[in-house]
């Protein structure tokens, strides 16, 4: 028993030995995987694509020369559209200011597809509704293209919206005063610096507020980039390896250009503004190369506090901020000291929509992302960062809005039948098929059902110039074609019959073909239509642009057709082609984030009607307008305006239409009640008023179509389709294709050229 004592106690007194070095080197081990890991993320982050770059939808920009139709009112609300600072003395690009009949404006930068527009100052002269010249350093200028207005992005998930800008790009301002704030030793520290951290904490209690951080850029980059928000010595561990490992692999240069285009600067609505150029954009309306050493000193404070700074909400905060870091500045030698006091005398310059104001016009916009589609995928619309130029006109475009909401407002209040009025319109220039202003419901900036593109209605008599084409195409009427516009019925198999009658519930006879269309007659064409035969009026409908065409109903050639107003755009376009089919398009070009080119979208056309029959309906349109349904148009504007257009009404109201053009524009404009429901409009009441309200706005052309050489002008008489001559009684002259004027004459021909038989004869005996 001592014996086993003994040995017990032996072993009690040897000292136990924790096995540090096994600890170490685990720890070691586990530390180096750890970070060969953060080194995986680092580098997969830096070598791939770093961000989704949402695509940047841009409007056509305002192009302008002098003689141009333009008056002065309306090109500063486009320079106030564009985000423009109106200023009492110019400085800047982004700025204007008026005198008298004057505008001195400095255009902004901006990267065309093909070619990229440096900033400069111009002086602009106007007269009355005329631009009468445009001048730069005393010089003539025969043209000047602003920069065009953003109107939408098209954004990946995470919400985040920025324009990447490259570190030559960026004023060296800029960059100057973000070390000076945010890192002074940023090109001698390797990721973390502990004496950047106490000189911030020493200058920060002098200062009595925030002016220096601790962390260092590439500590704020590894938090932005890879790390959460969150306050914890984890997470502080993983910033400061990640910085280390950063600053190992990649050049100094390479890391502030990364941190200039990831410091999140804004929040608006649902998007998160990330990076100077998106912030430079969103705050002030132009690209960051073209920002005032004030506008950088704001920005650069607002990395602080984006929230806290935020100068639209909080004005004073970002003014005592901005003057802050203009003492920095000054302090720094980046400003001297007297251009510093100055500028801290100046507002915060903060437009009130910037360039990066998101989706305003959304009824366009899905008519872009349809035609995209075609081309792109969702997933490289959302973050290759693409810049797509559109048709888009914004002044047009806010006309038109301005239209439908006053006109279907007052509408709404004529009759309680109108209280669920809804509408949509499309304007596009007839010349190449650009759609240049939409709406898809009478509150423009809806973004749910879009009318214009899927509501499909019956379109009632904008039929009818189908069927006039048919006749005319076809070789079997002419303009002067008397037409029966009397009633009849018709018996189906089944028992069922139908009996049209015009909207007036009167029968007008034997009528020309052209005043039964500016009239609207709809026992005439019912009988025009159905004696081509219904299949051969649609086949035309379809070589116009419709590819689901309904079956052939007798009920069609009055307009029981349901089409959207965007196929019905593109019938009508088509009609006023000059015979060729003018496909509607939305997109000009398409371009990378860098400016270069990835496609262009040309005018193309192809031949569907004769140029002939194309130049015959197209008066026949004009007298809708002149001495039709359409006539009132004229209380607005001067008879010496040459304009056309077709009414459209269907039954008990239901739908009013009105396709009107003029020399420029050709618009769309539909009325009535999302449930069918009746109205008190027809197409001339409602449709037609918007219309006309919006070629009010936009300032009416005459239209002037091109007369083929085969189309002769010839007088008929209206009773009887007779050929006639200037200053008989009751003539119209009608425009034929050579060889088709009426073969019977009128009496007072008769009379008239055997008076001109016998004068001619006397002429030669006594010559």
């Amino acid at each position: 028993m001592a014996k086993v004592k003994a040995k017990r106690e032996v072993n009690k007194a040897k000292p136990y030995r924790f096995p540090w070095i096994k600890v170490v080197i685990v720890l070691t081990v586990l530390l180096g995987a750890w970070l060969i890991y953060l080194d995986a993320v680092i580098r997969d982050k830096f070598e791939g694509r770093r961000w989704q770059l949402p695509a940047q939808v841009y409007a056509q920009p305002m192009e302008l020369y002098p003689g141009q139709t333009l008056a002065l009112a309306r090109f500063t609300s486009g320079l106030d559209q564009l985000g423009y600072a109106r200023v009492s003395r110019v400085q800047a690009p982004g700025e204007f200011s008026v005198s008298g009949s004057g505008v001195d404006v400095h255009v902004r930068s901006f990267r065309f597809p093909e070619e990229a527009q440096k900033a400069g100052r111009y002086q602009l002269t106007f007269s009355g509704q005329t631009l009468t010249g445009i001048r730069q350093n005393q010089s003539e200028v025969d043209w000047l293209r602003l920069d065009p207005m953003r109107i939408a992005g098209i954004y990946p998930n995470s919400g985040e919206d920025r324009v990447l800008v490259s570190l030559q790009d960026v004023p060296k301002t800029l960059t100057d005063t973000l070390i000076a704030v945010e890192d002074r030793g940023f090109y001698t520290h390797w990721g973390v610096s502990p004496l950047a951290i106490a000189r911030a904490f020493w200058v920060n209690i002098r200062s009595g507020s925030v002016v220096q951080g601790g962390s260092t850029l590439t500590q704020q980059l590894v938090k932005n980039f890879f790390l959460s928000d969150q306050q914890t010595l984890g997470r502080k561990l993983n910033e400061a390896f990640m910085s280390l490992l950063l600053e190992v692999h990649y050049a100094k240069e390479e890391i502030l250009e990364t941190y200039l285009n990831e410091v999140f600067l804004a929040q608006a609505g649902r998007r998160a503004i990330h990076g100077f150029e998106q912030g430079s954009l969103h705050f002030f309306g132009k690209s960051v190369s073209d920002l005032t050493a004030d506008q950088i000193a704001l920005l650069v404070g607002m990395v602080k506090g984006p929230s806290f700074y935020e100068p639209r909400r909080n004005p004073e905060r970002a003014m005592s901020r901005r003057n802050l870091v203009l003492d920095v500045m000054a302090d720094q030698g980046i400003l001297k000291d007297d251009d510093a006091s100055a500028l801290k005398k100046r507002s915060l310059g903060v437009v009130k929509v910037g360039q990066s104001s998101a989706n305003r016009y959304p009824g366009f916009l899905a008519l872009v992302r349809k035609q995209l589609a075609e081309d792109y995928s969702a997933d490289v619309l959302r973050s290759d960062g693409l810049k797509i130029f559109t048709t888009l006109d914004p002044m047009v475009q806010d006309s038109a809005e301005e239209a439908m909401v006053q006109t279907t407002a007052s509408l709404a209040k004529s009759s309680p039948k109108n209280n669920e009025l809804q509408g949509a319109m499309i304007v596009t220039s007839h010349a190449n098929g650009e759609v240049v202003a939409m709406i898809s419901d009478r509150n423009p900036r809806f973004s749910g059902f879009n009318r214009a593109l899927e509501a499909k209605r019956q379109i009632g008599s904008l039929i009818k110039p189908v069927i006039a084409v048919t006749a005319l195409q076809s070789g079997k009427a002419t303009l002067a074609s008397r037409l029966n516009d009397t009633s009849f019925k018709l018996l189906f198999d089944n028992g069922k019959e139908w009996q049209p009658a015009n909207y007036d519930g009167l029968e007008h006879g034997q009528v020309l073909l052209n005043s039964a269309l500016a009239h609207s007659y709809n026992l005439a064409f019912a009988r025009l239509g159905i004696d081509l035969g219904v299949a051969d009026v649609l086949s035309t409908l379809g070589y116009l642009g419709v590819d689901d065409l309904p079956e052939a109903y007798p009920a069609t050639m009055l307009g029981a057709v349901n089409l959207t107003p965007l196929q019905v755009t593109q019938v009508y376009q088509n009609l006023l082609g000059g015979g060729f089919a003018v496909p509607i398009r939305t997109i000009r070009a398409v371009s990378r984030a860098d400016g270069s080119q990835v496609a262009r979208y040309p005018y193309r056309t192809q031949q569907v009607l004769s140029p002939e029959v194309a130049y015959l309906l197209q008066h026949a349109l004009v007298s809708v307008a002149r001495e039709g349904t359409a006539r009132s148009i004229y209380s607005r504007f001067s008879s010496d305006v040459v304009l056309g257009g077709k009414t459209g009404t269907t039954n008990d109201n239901r739908d009013s239409w009105f396709v009107g053009f003029d020399g420029r524009f050709l618009v769309t404009t539909w009325l009535g009640r999302d449930d069918n429901g009746v109205t008190s409009l027809t197409g001339s009441s409602g449709a037609l008023k918007v219309w006309a309200d919006v070629l009010a706005r936009v300032g009416p052309e005459s239209w002037q179509p091109v007369k083929p050489e085969s189309v002769e002008w010839a007088y008929v008489e209206e009773e009887t389709g007779n050929l006639s001559r200037e200053g008989c009684p009751g003539v119209v002259a009608l425009p034929f294709i050579a060889g088709t004027e009426p073969q019977d004459k009128s009496g007072c021909l008769s009379v008239d050229s055997g008076i001109e038989a016998i004068r001619s004869w006397w002429q030669g005996v006594f010559e």
